[in-house]
């Protein structure tokens, strides 16, 4: 599997694990927007941000354009 699959499949697990958090009631408004915060959440939200600027880059790199 290629570096741009590995982070889209990491990236839609994120997804599926946002949802089921936010639909088990896990987090408070306060918490979803702290993402500076240690929270499991803030983590989480890191993390998606991350993967989605380097698949960004990657797809940039693949066409030969610039961010």
């Amino acid at each position: 599997m290629s570096e741009k699959q590995e982070i889209i499949k990491r990236l839609l697990d994120l997804q599926k694990r946002f949802i089921d958090i936010e639909h088990d009631g896990k987090f408070s408004a306060e918490e979803y927007y702290d993402s500076d915060g240690d929270s499991e959440l803030a983590a989480h939200k890191r993390e998606y941000a991350e993967l989605a600027t380097k698949l960004v880059d990657i797809a940039h790199a693949e066409k030969g354009s610039h961010r």
